[in-house]
């Protein structure tokens, strides 16, 4: 075997990784061998959010510096101890009628899949065979708007939606915005769910108009927050918690505290820049899973 291969056992099952000096966040000097390392010290929170949910990846075997491409479809050579699952193609996916998706239920697939270099692991807000048991939206800034706007639009939103009895929980997406998700019953379709979203958006932007808009018109985001509703649509997806970024550094989609939100809205930290791989780890230490109770079953969304 070549000196840049060795095989592994992750709980019983044998893996060959390669390439672990090689950096694939040149600016940080971060390597596949530590990726690798971040997906398998994460895992124990991060698989929960994966179970069960056709997984898109964004993969970046050189680098986020490097050409990247979206894989939904099972790779070749996938491993026979990998679940897929055949489901529909969404329809972006041109030429074909299902794609093999691959599920990651377990840790030797999210360290197979690292070492693949894919850096980023997306989701959609429903497990296989199942309504949405998510409703997510996404809080985009639209420059010179930034993740300062996007704490506030959140604190605006959670208030909103609690005054229907919808909890919702934040996390940066790792890049300039944030997402809310908020556990929900499961009951409803991703067409309910998403006029739903689309209903709350619209009501903040009548309240808030030179700070939030609902429409998706590039044109009417400039120093606004977007946002978007039209992540519930069935076919869409959302980086999911803990999932790394392809940024220059290693930065990661971090779950929040309310009160960390509340700072950020004044312009301090985590609106001033992102939480990366090993502070995340840390932040675990200290808080353990903030979007533990998206594993939980929500309430029904209101008519």
């Amino acid at each position: 075997m070549p000196t840049d291969r060795f095989r592994v056992e992750v709980q019983g099952r044998t893996l060959e990784l390669s390439n672990l000096d090689k950096v694939l966040y040149p600016q940080a000097g971060f390597t596949k061998g530590e990726v690798i390392d971040y997906y398998t010290r994460v895992a124990p929170v991060l698989l929960p959010h994966l179970a069960d949910r056709a997984l898109t990846r964004i993969r970046y075997p050189n680098g986020v510096e490097g050409n990247s491409f979206f894989e939904k479809n099972a790779p070749a050579a996938t491993p026979s101890w990998v679940r897929t699952e055949n489901l529909p193609a969404p329809g972006s996916s041109k030429g074909r009628e299902t794609i093999d998706y691959v599920v990651a239920d377990d840790l030797p697939t999210l360290v197979w899949l690292a070492n693949l270099a894919a850096l980023e692991l997306h989701t959609p807000q429903w497990k296989i065979g199942e309504h949405p048991d998510l409703m997510v939206v996404d809080l985009d800034p639209g420059a010179p708007a930034a993740l300062k706007q996007c704490c506030q639009v959140a604190l605006l939103l959670r208030d909103r939606l609690a005054a229907d009895g919808v909890e919702a929980y934040p996390k940066t997406s790792g890049k300039k915005g944030m997402q809310l998700s908020c556990p929900i019953a499961g009951t409803q379709s991703a067409e309910e769910v998403s006029a739903y979203a689309r209903r709350i958006a619209q009501d903040l932007e009548r309240e808030h108009p030179n700070l939030i808009v609902s429409k998706m018109a590039k044109n009417l985001r400039p120093g606004k927050i977007f946002i978007d509703w039209s992540q519930n649509n069935a076919a869409k997806t959302t980086v999911a918690p803990y999932s790394l970024r392809a940024q220059p550094v290693p930065s990661v989609s971090t779950p929040l505290t309310w009160d960390e939100v509340a700072v950020g809205a004044a312009g301090k930290r985590p609106s001033s820049r992102p939480y990366i791989a090993g502070e995340v780890l840390s932040r675990l230490d200290e808080h353990g899973d903030l979007l533990a109770p998206l594993l939980d079953v929500g309430p029904p969304l209101p008519e």
